[in-house]
């Protein structure tokens, strides 16, 4: 689910360092005290927990905030799992673009192409609409999340098994309104490009998107931490517990089962910060891609919004110390996470939050992510 940039009582703080940094003058903040700071902020606003993650080179520091159970009251742990949301995003650009580098598919291929009638409706044509348009938001699609029927049972929580088929969600997206663009002519997120985009791994493959991203990036990455479920609404082993603030704002629900079939291929998955971190690394420094599919991968549009720029999966932006990130966040029911890496991914700043109630931006997500921007210029 799309969120723009990044709630509880209040808890102990603690930093796990990994790797020493240089030393630095004792007057001068560093990346991970900055994260930190971010980090106690959004809990004086509310979150349960904050796990946060910087990284130069080989030099890793953890920080966490909080607590990963509000009822057990344990530390948040930098090393659990949590829903990473439209970070998943990436992952499925990442399998298209490698399919087109195997020859199967080009991303200049029309959506009817590969899902005959599958976006025909209210005026939609699949057939004007291409692969590279799903994956850099550049459709025109209504994003399905709004439609009332699917956001009221996704925010209620009530129904986490039930089944959303892929299909479902697009048919409730070309619903809701019809075409106010041509395709390619401006930038809208929306689920429903990747929702299509994994629909689209599957007529080529004949694989579920879960399986070929597991097959693809997961395994060969060894990110022990990650999956991607399809109907296991639950979470099981090591995570941080998600939680959702109500309607007034004043009572924390934990939503830690949720349905994640109402998300899919555009935003389902289950990570770390750790693996999200190696991920991002492999992604941006070629490990994953030949040298024409990274170009595309990092071939941006405008967004409409100050200097912020779409490639495929992932965004484009300038801190304002000048420095330029490659980044995405991922929001769904309960998590908010954010990572920031610099071009070939050996500088990263990462935070996973663990309330989110389906509204942006609050006041926890503009504290904690001005923590990771102000981390990130430090580094």
């Amino acid at each position: 689910m799309k969120s723009v940039r990044l709630m509880a009582v209040g808890a102990t703080l603690t930093l796990a360092v990994l790797t020493p940094a240089a030393p630095v003058h004792a007057d001068t903040p560093t990346a991970a005290s900055i994260l930190r700071s971010g980090a106690q902020k959004g809990i004086a606003d509310g979150y349960p927990g904050v796990v946060g993650l910087v990284r130069s080179g080989d030099s890793a520091q953890y920080v966490s905030a909080g607590t990963g159970d509000t009822a057990t009251k344990v530390p948040a742990d930098p090393q659990a799992q949590f829903r990473m949301g439209s970070n998943t995003k990436a992952f499925i650009a990442t399998v298209l673009l490698q399919l087109e580098a195997e020859g199967r598919l080009s991303l200049d291929d029309s959506v009817a192409r590969w899902l005959p009638g599958a976006v025909d409706a209210n005026g939609y044509d699949g057939s004007r609409i291409t692969l590279r348009q799903l994956l850099n938001h550049t459709s025109d699609l209504p994003d399905y999340v709004h439609d009332t029927s699917f956001y009221n049972s996704y925010a209620s929580n009530r129904e986490p098994g039930r089944a959303w088929p892929p299909q479902t969600l697009v048919d409730l997206g070309l619903a809701l309104r019809r075409p106010s663009a041509e395709p390619g002519e401006k930038w809208a997120y929306s689920n429903t490009n990747y929702v299509l985009a994994g629909m689209v791994i599957k007529a080529v493959t004949g694989n579920d998107p879960a399986i070929e991203v597991t097959r693809r990036i997961i395994e060969p990455l060894g990110l022990r931490n990650t999956f991607f479920p399809t109907t296991d609404p639950a979470l099981r082993g090591n995570y941080l517990h998600g939680y959702a603030y109500g309607w007034l704002g004043m009572v924390l629900t934990d939503v830690t089962v949720s349905n994640v079939q109402a998300m899919g291929s555009a935003g389902a998955m289950v990570s770390t910060l750790d693996d999200l971190a190696t991920f991002t690394r492999a992604l941006l420094g070629g490990r994953l891609l030949p040298p024409a599919q990274e170009a595309e991968l990092k071939t941006t549009v405008a967004t409409g919004s100050g200097d912020i720029r779409y490639g495929l999966g992932i965004s484009r932006f300038q801190l304002p110390c000048g420095q330029w990130v490659w980044s995405h966040n991922g929001a769904v029911l309960g998590y908010f996470s954010t990572w920031y890496a610099d071009d070939d991914g050996s500088k990263q700043v990462l935070e996973a939050n663990t309330e989110y109630h389906l509204q942006a931006p609050t006041r926890g997500q503009t504290d904690t992510d001005k923590g990771m921007r102000d981390a990130f210029c430090a580094l």
